[in-house]
């Protein structure tokens, strides 16, 4: 058993970690002049290939001489980083400038690790440091047969160029990182999270180290659970002075034990684990599941030893999970695992489930046990290493998985979680709920946006976006669950009612209305076969009744009849159990008739239990609580499918010279903040120019007379209003005049103004009016954890009365957009209301995703309230704008594409 452990100090960890691509970890850092020993001797242990294509000649003085070199230069000359694995540098990369925001790139890989991916990690670290010194391009002198480092620098992702002449190519890569660069880096990181958790989820050989002597305690528990649930490895247990166990083999430590441990469950005392793992990591092993508590939970002295412990299996390439969990399952057939101490074991199924709580872990399991089927479990516990980012990863790819459901009260990375899981959806459901919805936020910011942001919006904007099922507790999880692992997904949202008990179906239609399910009425065709079959039913449009008496082959014939017609594409079979029927059969039948449908099948029984299947282990169809949950998990799989078959729509494409200007433009603005951050209509003009979006227009004067003569200018009738950055909320002061139409109006309103705010001269901005339409609110705030979130929804004075709105998350497509406007409740006046012509939506896209484009590319953009836009059918018209800006808080990327780490322990 590990010792207890003197703690190190807190200081922070150089580097970050990353997986390579074979699944083991590495450290990123900078170069340091104590790492040139190392590098020389990496240099003189290559072949003279390597080094050929490295310097384009043969021979290791030109290496030593380049160390040389990286110990000389500073920081403002060549950006040097390195690759430590096991705790030795491996590889060597630099960025050298050579021009104005030019730099040349090199890299060198130790003979050992060429295919794991080294280079390519280096070169995603490289060019985000690039991208915060500045620098916009990276050059590349690749001599023609050195394939490995072309394929590195083409597969990256970034916009590449090329020029080939005596036998070298002269490459030169964008840093900006686009979207494909983003994509393929996500790609590459999934299939190394799945490398690298495979040892939790297939693992052959498990030990567990915390078993007491009396019996007792959670590590017996576990050790029981391993043992009884039909693990085909073996297991294992650490004691160092504990007896034989029956038909278990026990050793003094991990060293000790024979052959390699895929998996570590640990549930010692928490001062013991540290010296546990160290062990366990100089052993080889590659997942530890720590259940012990007392970390980070526990107060500063656990989050010490909660950082200590994670670097630890980080250098030793081990991946953590917990501390503080409820352990893990892998309940696939061909490995039978379940190391958690639940009282009951759920059957083999295709749900992977993550729990960040150890009690709604037991509680999906016992949940999972009455039917519902996992393929994997994983207790998060205090989530210091492996997260639900991981897991999401590891599963995207993974044949056993075939849902996905995540219990989450926080998101390590929220951003990557966005990208993980629209990856996930895009091949299979995912459903999650988050615990802490109702806490309390308030934010000091002044903008209309700013305010509608509550905490739960960058979440649902999230989920909404990346096609997330969302659920409000366990029993719609397990709900949900049930229905989209049982069988076919609906192909549509049109839902067929058929049961013994009229009312409950009439509810059943009920609630399908309130879900926005379609519950068609049946062809005169199937109505009269369904009359023939069932012997004169009393219901037959859709609610189907079949009547209280109804046979179980009456049943079974309304239901392959509705199934096979092609008028619905899901069905809802409602039993109430009576003295007059034969419950077992009519069940039967009914899973008889549903078996092998391609369309889903839920059944509702009231009145009695549910029989066991007639053979056991077989599939079965999912029963559910109620009608009203059986329509509201049908309706939630028909969305998803309807979201998982839309086309994702188009992005607004980078123009890296705008985006270059727009970051100076304000970065010197706010270098010469004279108004906490908010822009003058001049400023506001100038930066939203770099993006396409037209600011309001008119002109900014000071005093009656000189209003007089823009509004001349203009033309009447005109809108005036005070343009002081400073002076907020200008309706509610009555600082905004509208349907001025002559000098002397223009004069008494610029008076008043300066009567209210106590200046003559206060600037005031006078502009046409805008033409008549539909008043939107187009807006950005930044959220703490997800970075920028866009709002849009109606506009006007009236914003917070209606409180119609919704909340985007960067990127944005153009149809991205065009599903969220149709969820507010304007979105009629938008289509066209009562006469009135449809506005352009095609323009009021290209603005939002505009918008939202400027909102990702600029972390200095703290807030924007683009308020009233009117919309028409010949266009958008932004009425006003307000814009603060404020330096970027430190995790704010210049640009998106943060380059593929592990999360830090903190």
């Amino acid at each position: 058993m590990g010792a207890p452990t003197t703690l190190p100090g807190p200081g922070p960890l150089p580097g970050v970690d990353v997986l390579l691509a074979d699944g083991s970890i590495g450290r990123v850092r900078d170069f340091a002049a104590d790492d040139a020993d190392a590098v020389r001797a990496m240099h003189e242990h290559a072949s003279a290939e390597s080094l050929r294509h490295r310097f384009l000649h043969a021979g290791d003085h030109a290496a030593a001489a380049y160390v040389d070199h990286l110990c000389e230069a500073g920081p403002d000359e060549v950006i040097a980083l390195v690759m430590e694995h096991d705790r030795r540098p491996v590889a060597l990369a630099t960025a050298e400038h050579v021009a104005p925001a030019v730099a040349e790139v090199s890299f060198f890989v130790a003979e050992e690790m060429k295919g794991r991916g080294v280079g390519t990690l280096l070169l995603e670290h490289l060019a985000a440091r690039a991208r915060r010194a500045g620098l916009r391009e990276f050059t590349a002198l690749v001599a023609v047969d050195n394939l490995a480092m072309i394929r590195v620098l083409n597969d990256v992702g970034f916009d590449t160029t090329r020029d080939v002449a005596q036998g070298t190519i002269e490459m030169r890569l964008s840093t900006a990182a686009t979207q494909r660069a983003v994509e393929a880096a996500d790609v590459r990181e999934c299939r190394a999270e799945a490398r690298s958790l495979r040892a939790l989820m297939r693992p052959q050989r498990v030990a567990v180290a915390g078993v007491a002597r009396d019996g007792g305690g959670v590590g017996n528990a576990v050790l029981d659970a391993i043992r009884e649930g039909g693990f085909t490895g073996s297991v294992c247990v650490v004691h160092p002075d504990r007896p034989e166990i029956a038909g278990v083999e026990v050793h003094p430590s991990i060293a000790a034990v024979p052959g390699p441990v895929d998996l570590l469950i640990v549930a010692v005392p928490a001062q013991h684990v540290l010296g546990l793992l160290e062990e366990a990591g100089r052993a080889g092993v590659r997942v530890a599941v720590v259940i012990s508590s007392g970390f980070a939970e526990a107060g500063p002295g656990g989050h010490l030893l909660q950082t200590a412990m994670v670097r630890s299996a980080r250098g030793h390439g081990m991946r953590l999970i917990g501390p503080n969990c409820f352990g893990v399952g892998s309940y696939a057939p061909a490995v039978g695992l379940d190391a958690t101490f639940a009282r009951r074991r759920p059957a083999a199924g295709g749900l992977a489930v993550a729990s960040q709580s150890g009690g709604v872990g037991i509680a999906l399991i016992d949940a999972a046990s009455a039917g519902l089927g996992l393929a994997s479990f994983v207790s998060l516990g205090n989530k210091a290493d492996v997260s639900g980012n991981d897991l999401l990863a590891a599963w995207i790819e993974d044949e056993q998985v075939t849902a996905a459901a995540l219990y989450l009260e926080s998101f390590g990375n929220p951003r990557k979680f966005a990208r993980f899981a629209r990856r996930f959806s895009e091949r299979k459901p995912l459903i999650a709920v988050v615990g802490g919805r109702s806490a309390v936020g308030s934010r000091a910011g002044a903008s209309h946006t700013a305010a509608a942001a509550t905490p739960g919006s960058a979440v649902s904007a999230v989920f909404a976006q990346a096609g997330v099922i969302p659920v409000t507790g366990l029993d719609e999880l397990v709900d949900c669950a049930l229905l989209l692992t049982a069988g076919p997904l609906p192909a549509g949202s049109r839902l067929g009612i058929v049961g013994n008990a009229g009312g409950l179906g009439v509810l059943a239609a009920d609630d399908a209305s309130d879900e926005g399910i379609d519950v068609p009425e049946l062809s005169e065709r199937l109505q009269e076969e369904l009359r023939r079959v069932a012997g004169g039913a009393p219901g037959t449009t859709n609610p189907v009744d079949l009547g209280a008496a109804a046979s179980p082959e009456a049943f079974g014939a309304g239901i392959g009849l509705l199934a096979g017609s092609g008028e619905v594409d899901g069905l809802v079979v409602v039993f109430a159990a009576t003295r007059v029927g034969d419950t077992d059969r009519t069940v039967a039948a009914i899973r008889a008739a549903a078996r092998d449908l391609t369309i889903p099948v839920v059944l509702v029984l009231h009145g009695d239990d549910l029989p066991a299947p007639a053979e056991p282990g077989a599939g079965d169809l999912p029963r559910l609580r109620s009608v009203e949950s059986a329509v509201r998990a049908f309706g939630r799989a028909a969305r998803y499918v309807a979201w998982r078959s839309a086309p994702r729509g188009t992005r607004r494409p980078r123009v890296p010279a705008a985006t270059r200007d727009a970051a100076a433009l304000a970065a010197g603005l706010l270098a010469a903040d004279r108004h906490g951050g908010w822009l003058d209509p001049a400023q506001i003009q100038e930066l939203l120019a770099h993006y396409g979006v037209t600011a309001p227009t008119g002109s900014v004067c000071a005093g009656a007379a000189a209003a007089m003569e823009t509004a001349d200018a203009v033309g009447y009738p005109v809108a005036a209003k005070v343009a002081d950055p400073e002076i907020l909320h200008k309706t509610d002061r009555g600082l905004v005049a509208v349907g001025l139409r002559s000098r002397e109006e223009v004069a008494v309103a610029v008076r008043r103004f300066g009567a209210e705010v106590g200046r003559a001269d206060v600037p005031v901005l006078v502009q046409p009016m805008a033409p008549h339409g539909v008043e939107l609110a187009v807006g950005v705030v930044r959220d703490p954890s997800f970075g920028p979130l866009v709002m849009v929804g109606a506009g006007g004075v009236a914003t917070e009365v209606w409180r119609d709105r919704a909340f985007l998350v960067p990127p944005v497509t153009d149809l991205d957009v065009a599903r969220t406007l149709a969820t507010l409740r304007i979105a009629p006046l938008l289509r066209g209301f009562r006469g009135s012509p449809p506005v352009d939506l095609e323009r009021v896209q290209d603005l939002v995703v505009s918008v939202a484009a400027l909102a990702e590319d600029l972390p200095q953009l703290a807030e924007m309230d683009l308020n009233p836009v009117i919309a028409t059918a010949d266009g958008v018209v932004c009425v006003d704008a307000r814009v603060r800006l404020a330096a970027p808080a430190a995790a704010e990327e210049v640009l998106p594409g943060v380059p593929r780490q592990l999360r830090m322990p903190s």
